[in-house]
């Protein structure tokens, strides 16, 4: 089948991208499936790294946080594999998307593609890494004993929730990182500065002097719906699902809008 296009198409662009999108579907499934096929292929221990690095991770961490900084929290190898799981998919998949279009998109020079295929392709690709990395988080939970509640079927919302403000991120800054590609190494370290000031290795109690940190931190605030069903075996407050929700739509569409109200001009700047 042949896709035409026509740049002079009028319409709103990001209505336009997700008509165009949805027609280059099977591109973008051939994108992600060869993003995980290249990934392992290229490691010796393949799929077994990804569910080992963080456990390693969360070993390391353990011994460090709760007996060096005494760190009193129950279970705290599950809440801080947790974390780590949920901010890694974040870190990781925004940081990624971001080179993808800036310094790996030489396709856009050469023929018409979604110029939203790529951020969509490296986000699907993070979610599938991260169903991989919630096996180890089972297997934590079951050496700890925790329940395996009815409340652990809230964690596809929750997930999906982070995969809608992922993409919207990754968008947001690529739009501008097209332009100014020194975003690329300032967002890296606003990333280190952010992990840090978000409860993923600590628990929340060391920032009960700055509750106002945790109101406008939205990766603690997805983090949460995330560990809740986890570690205490409750479904979040619907004000707290309503607030991740909000974020979540807000972030992606705020993202979607402006990076393709830009993306024409994105093969004459890369």
């Amino acid at each position: 089948m042949t896709i035409e296009y026509d740049s002079a198409t009028t319409g709103i662009p990001a209505i336009r991208e997700f008509q165009e999108l949805f027609r280059y579907r099977d591109l973008l499934k051939m994108l992600v499936s060869n993003s995980i096929k290249t990934r392992y292929k290229r490691s010796a221990l393949g799929v077994l790294w990804t569910l080992l690095n963080p456990l390693l991770n969360t070993l390391v961490l353990t011994i460090a946080f709760s007996r060096v900084f005494r760190f009193d929290v129950a279970n705290y190898p599950v809440y801080i594999l947790s974390g780590l799981v949920f901010w890694n998919f974040f870190a990781q998949t925004t940081a990624y998307a971001m080179q993808q279009l800036v310094w790996g998109s030489n396709l856009i020079k050469r023929i018409y593609v979604p110029r939203t295929i790529f951020a969509v392709s490296v986000v699907g690709n993070g979610l599938v890494n991260l169903s991989l990395a919630l096996m180890p988080l089972l297997v934590i939970m079951l050496a700890y004993r925790l329940p395996l509640t009815l409340a652990l079927l809230f964690l596809p919302v929750a997930i999906l929730f982070m995969g809608m403000f992922v993409l919207g991120v990754s968008l947001l800054f690529s739009a501008v990182a097209v332009f100014f590609t020194d975003l690329i190494e300032i967002y890296n370290v606003g990333l280190s500065a952010l992990y840090f000031l978000t409860p993923i290795i600590y628990p929340v109690s060391v920032l009960e002097n700055y509750p106002w940190l945790l109101k406008i931190n939205p990766i603690y605030i997805l983090l949460d719906l995330f560990r809740q069903p986890i570690i205490l075996g409750q479904v979040p407050s619907s004000a707290q699902i309503l607030t991740g929700g909000v974020i979540a739509v807000v972030t992606m569409v705020a993202g979607w809008w402006v990076f393709t109200a830009r993306a024409d001009e994105f093969a004459y700047r890369i």
